[in-house]
């Protein structure tokens, strides 16, 4: 039985080319950065997660919340075969269970703050935003995109940014923690607005302060679909 089964609605997600020296220190053991085209990336990702069921069981009250992550993109050998995975630096959810659960289970950095969000379907685009407070500041993330969504090109940018199917999390020096999550590939809008407000030094430490004022390389967001987080294990080397 999956560990989890939810969907995730309205990926909003910026990228950000970054200096493989900053993520080196998060780097979990066994794995190794992950770039497209010499390119390393670090993400700002904003979603919904809709009906969400923990061991096949809805839990009141924690069905449907935000989440806002940042995370970089890993890949890790297992057989002779590469596995790609994500690296969350931190995220953060409205729900201090959820916090508990992920943090103590799948030894990640979840967060819990106020968070809000709003969708909007407008006559010629829709928007999504999301926000969250912390430290008497209220961060948010606005994308504004065209109606209609549609496939990925293969090869692309944003198949490579969408298309990472485990996470991994350091917890040891020699210590990883490994889990699978399974979707189907989703289908994009294109964007054509973004507004980013964020406090990236004060949420997420000295080394990533540069990003407040980065301009993002690419902003996309994606329809999302239902998806599956498979029980965690810890990789042996």
């Amino acid at each position: 039985m999956s560990f989890l089964k939810a969907e995730w609605r309205k990926l909003a997600i910026a990228n950000y080319e970054i200096a493989p020296d900053i993520l080196q220190p998060h780097l979990p053991y066994g794995t190794e950065l992950d770039t497209w085209n010499n390119i390393c990336f670090v993400s700002l990702v904003g979603f919904k997660f809709v009906n969400t069921r923990l061991l096949g069981f809805p839990i009141p009250f924690h069905r449907n919340f935000e989440e806002v992550n940042l995370r970089f993109y890993v890949r890790h050998k297992h057989k002779g075969e590469w596995k790609r995975g994500v690296v969350f630096i931190k995220e953060i959810v409205p729900r201090h269970a959820i916090t508990l659960v992920a943090n103590t289970i799948y030894k990640e950095h979840y967060q819990t703050m106020r968070m809000s969000h709003e969708w909007q379907q407008l006559k010629n685009h829709h928007t999504v935003w999301y926000g969250w407070e912390y430290s008497g500041k209220v961060n948010s993330f606005l994308v504004k995109a065209d109606l209609e969504a549609t496939d990925m090109t293969t090869g692309s940018e944003t198949e490579f940014i969408t298309e990472h199917y485990w996470g991994y999390t350091k917890v040891g020096a020699q210590n990883t923690m490994e889990y699978e999550v399974r979707h189907p590939k989703w289908q994009i809008y294109k964007v054509h607005e973004h507004e980013i407000d964020v406090d990236f030094e004060t949420l997420y430490g000295e080394e990533f302060k540069d990003l407040t004022c980065a301009v993002p390389k690419s902003v996309m967001l994606a329809e999302g679909s239902e998806i599956s987080v498979e029980n965690k294990r810890k990789i042996e080397f």
